[in-house]
């Protein structure tokens, strides 16, 4: 097909599986391979830190459902640690290289580990990434802890939170920011996340960090705070956002840094130098793509449907000559569940300079939020109110004006915006689920030209 034979999808989680399904389904006949760094076969993460956290599931029910075979060779448990662009190979821990017509790199991202080594194995401490995570947090809430602490306040963090208090097991939520979950939704909404928070029980914490976790006999007892206080604990989950896996490119001569791997708008991974390739693809968390709703600026998403969206179009791409290809233009969504309510988004929050309460209150715990930027809807954000989500994503899509006109008969005059109040990724503990990461492949190069020769030089 098109001179294409093998293909070789790095990351065998959400977007690789559905990368694989839908080469298949569009006719690709060629050798598949999928190279996993964990043991087990791909999983859904979001009910990780809902449901396995309630005990209503089990970690290890949690397989994604299998559209159709994809009739691939499985390499799982085996990392991917280099890329070869001139003979096209990628290399593998365990020695084997393997060829490629195509590439696909769906590598994700890992949880950020707790800064301080010692600290962090301590036997309490731990991340929330995979099913083997959710598993033993699982367990060491099932034994009734103490207390719980929740380090980073992010949509992670406050969902651990919530089952948390669920259980009715003691928490305390650090944050270095004003309030929770404000890096995502802004200050209007963070405000009400913590009155939320606070509402159910938790011991909120903002503006402080965790300077220090104890621990006697190699255990967890406890932690100290940036402002003089401790508290005793046998249990810590470090939610401080992730890291994307691009350190295995490092030689690879891509566009692969710290806020991912930079591509153009149907997936294909730019170079170094911002030059676009042609066999070497992208998909999912790792990715950074060009969004012309938000300025064409690269974001960097991680979102369950996102994944699911650009896997499928860098899929389709990767077969299809020029004129048949599409890009990946699938307005940002995300869903979390916490502390009863149901907060749903679509379009990029955080790329704004107003809010507006456009449906309901945040007195009444139910309404809508939109976003605008320079004049023009960029978002929404229901809670407990999601069927209104289609028509602002129709408003996204079309740049729509801001503030958006009467909307609800619940509302008895026009609504009044407000400054959304995105503060800095730099004074909040937990890292964004959505990053605007600015339009450059993100290594910067100093170019150095030899000089001209001089004239004596041609002399001689």
């Amino acid at each position: 097909m098109n001179g294409v034979d093998r293909i070789v999808v790095v990351g065998a989680s959400l977007a690789g599986l559905r990368a694989a399904e839908t080469l298949r389904e569009e006719g690709f006949a060629g050798s598949l391979t999928l190279v996993g760094e964990e043991p087990h076969a791909p999983y859904d993460r979001p009910p990780l830190s809902k449901q396995v956290l309630l005990g209503k599931v089990r970690a290890q029910d949690v397989g994604l459902p299998v559209r159709r075979e994809v009739d691939a060779r499985w390499k799982l448990g085996v990392r991917a640690v280099g890329v070869d662009p001139i003979d096209k190979r990628v290399i593998l821990a365990d020695g084997e290289q393997l060829p490629f017509d195509r590439l696909l790199i769906a590598t994700g991202t890992r949880a950020r580990p707790w800064p301080n080594p010692d600290e962090g194995r301590l036997d309490g401490v731990l991340t929330l990434r995979t099913s083997d995570d959710a598993a033993r947090l699982a367990s060491l809430l099932d034994a009734g802890p103490r207390r719980v602490l929740v380090i980073g306040a992010g949509f992670i963090g406050s969902e651990i939170a919530s089952a948390c208090r669920e259980r009715g097991l003691h928490v305390t939520v650090a944050e270095r920011g004003p309030a929770p979950l404000v890096g995502a939704l802004g200050g209007a909404l963070g405000t009400f996340a913590a009155k939320l928070q606070r509402a159910h029980g938790v011991d909120l914490r903002c503006g402080v960090t965790v300077t220090q976790l104890k621990g006697v006999d190699g255990r967890l007892t406890g932690a100290e705070f940036s402002d003089g206080s401790r508290i005793d604990a046998d249990v810590a989950v470090v939610a401080l956002g992730a890291l994307r896996n691009t350190e295995w490119l490092s030689e690879s001569g891509l566009a692969a840094g710290p806020r991912g791997l930079a591509c153009d708008a149907g997936c294909r991974a730019f170079d170094m130098y911002g030059i676009v390739t042609d066999d070497v693809f992208v998909a999912g968390d790792v990715a950074r793509f060009p969004h012309p709703l938000f300025e064409y600026q690269l974001l960097s998403l991680e979102h369950w449907g996102n994944a699911v969206a650009q896997a499928e179009v860098a899929a389709h791409n990767m077969i299809s000559p020029g004129p048949l290809r599409r890009p990946h233009l699938t307005v940002p969504a995300f869903w979390s569940s916490q502390f009863g309510l149901n907060i749903k988004s679509v379009g990029v929050p955080t790329f704004s300079d107003q809010v507006v309460i456009a449906q309901g209150s945040l007195r009444e715990g139910r309404f809508v939020a939109v976003y605008g930027y320079r004049g023009r809807i960029t978002a929404a954000v229901s809670v407990n109110r999601a069927k209104w989500l289609e028509h602002y994503e129709y408003l996204i899509e079309s740049a729509a004006p801001f503030p958006p006109g009467p909307g609800a008969a619940d509302r008895p005059g026009p609504p009044v915006p407000v400054p959304s109040d995105v503060p800095s990724p730099r004074l909040l503990s937990h890292g964004p689920t959505v990053a605007l990461t600015g339009h450059l492949p993100d290594r910067h190069l100093t170019l150095v030209h030899p000089e001209p020769p001089t004239i004596a030089a041609h002399r001689r």
